[in-house]
């Protein structure tokens, strides 16, 4: 496994990074676990000012960051510095929040024999997060900030084409003042990958990746018995109901479908749209996604990157012939797309019928797929029909209406009147082939900490 960092809109290479050797593979387990011994000893106090510390790095150098972002995976900077800013809100959640959520839990026994109950949340050790490229600063802070707070420790194995965000993410949490072996970045192999999960001083894996990835790294912790939360592929559902505020709904569908160049796992990608509203709302959508501007992604009026490398160009070619093939209609935006870089003219797919494969695709890239749903009823049947489960959105100017159908959409996630949203303060994760477990707020914290019970009891044995 090569670990490069190319340019995704020049092309250029810019610097490789050498495997990790298994000497240094086996001293960083040994660290990282050494230093748990210790650093779940500290107090919240010391763990939040480090992670403060790491925010107000974050923002002291928003541009530094952003820039190896935009450079290594091809996303505008201005995406990137929402990114730089969003990581650093995940941060001061929990400065904030983490000793409260932590707290031991008295229990409510009915029975007096039972003694004085109480849960404690302690930490399980080192954990091992595996990470994609399409998010390269915030899928890391997302599981570090949390499992950090709790006093576990992290090794991180980042996407190959991201070697200098990794590294970047590493020299963030040391500059922050995290003891070293706390955090530690690795570019190993995939032997290698199994043996760190394979380890016994290893305790968890969190994997953000696609559905391949997943089955494969579960299959390895479920083999050594290890805990793991898989956040993999989605084809989220966008229903727009015959009631919506169409203009404002296209709007947010082009946004929702085209952002980091439609590289998102909770993306729009399958726009329902009820027959009543489908042709206005197409006509609008049209010329929405027409208007969007591909270019150099440092250019502050880009507003539609290239993908994150010419071989994703490739696979999303290959993955539209097979759709049109079995039927498909393909429909291109038109946008002037420049002489250089990994970029993918915008496309819109209709008439994919229920025997057409491409129907449980996941379009990683600027295809949105588009159904003509009969009724309500139609709608939420579409939205279904997917092997995923990670987001999605209704649009609704009835918010009962909108919570009624939300409800009955087999997701993690849905919104009413915006696209799936990512926020410092909400949970995040899937069901189905989406994967499993949650991320972020309480439930993320709570994901990788042994909740033990103590119990105080003070009766006669019985002979």
């Amino acid at each position: 496994m090569a670990y490069q960092s190319t340019n995704p809109y020049t092309g250029e290479v810019l610097k490789t990074f050498p495997n990790t050797t298994d000497a240094e593979l086996e001293q960083a387990i040994t660290k990282a676990h050494e230093a748990f011994l210790s650093w779940r000893e500290t107090d919240f106090a010391t763990r939040s000012g480090i992670l403060a510390k790491a925010a107000s790095i974050l923002r002291a150098e928003t541009d530094d960051f952003a820039k190896i972002m935009t450079t290594e995976m091809g996303k505008t900077l201005a995406e990137a510095r929402a990114e730089v800013e969003l990581s650093a809100q995940i941060l001061d959640y929990y400065v904030t929040f983490a000793e409260e959520l932590l707290k031991p839990t008295d229990l409510d026994v009915k029975d007096p024999q039972t003694g004085k109950a109480r849960i404690y949340h302690e930490p399980l050790g080192v954990l091992l997060a595996i990470e994609p490229w399409n998010f390269p600063l915030y899928q890391v802070i997302r599981i570090l900030a949390p499992q950090i707070s709790a006093g576990n420790t992290l090794l991180l194995k980042h996407a190959s084409n991201l070697p200098q965000s990794a590294a970047k993410a590493e020299d963030l949490l040391r500059r922050a003042g995290l003891p070293d072996g706390c955090f530690t970045n690795l570019y190993p192999t995939h032997a290698q990958i199994e043996r760190i999960i394979s380890d016994p001083r290893v305790h968890g894996v969190a994997l953000t990746g696609s559905e391949g990835a997943g089955a494969k790294v579960a299959a390895q912790a479920g083999k050594a018995l290890k805990k793991t939360i898989m956040e993999l592929g989605g084809a989220d559902a966008f229903v727009v109901l015959d009631d919506a505020d169409i203009e404002k709904t296209a709007k947010w569908a082009v946004f929702g479908r085209h952002w980091n160049a439609g590289q998102v796992c909770v993306s729009a990608k399958r726009l329902i749209v009820a027959d009543k509203v489908y042709d206005r709302f197409m006509d609008l959508y049209m010329a929405g996604v027409a208007k969007l501007r591909a270019g150099d992604p440092m250019d502050e009026s880009t507003t539609l990157a290239p993908l994150s490398s010419q071989g994703a160009v490739d696979d999303l070619k290959k993955q539209l012939a097979e759709a049109v093939s079995h039927g498909a209609k393909a429909v291109e935006a038109g946008i002037s797309l420049p002489n250089q870089g990994a970029f993918f003219q915008p496309t819109i797919l209709t008439d994919i019928d229920s025997e057409n494969p491409a129907r449980h695709f996941e379009f990683f890239g600027p295809v949105s797929m588009v159904f003509r749903a009969k009724d309500e009823k139609d709608a939420i049947r579409i939205a279904n029909d997917t092997p995923y489960g990670l987001g999605g959105s209704v649009f609704t100017q009835n918010e009962e209406r909108g919570v009624a159908v939300a409800r009955q959409i087999e997701t993690g996630m849905v919104f009413i009147n915006h696209p799936t949203m990512v926020k410092a303060d909400l949970p995040f994760g899937g069901v189905r082939r989406s994967g499993f477990g949650r991320e972020l707020v309480d439930l993320g914290i709570k994901e990788f900490v042994n909740h033990k019970l103590v119990d105080v009891v003070d009766i006669d044995a019985p002979f």
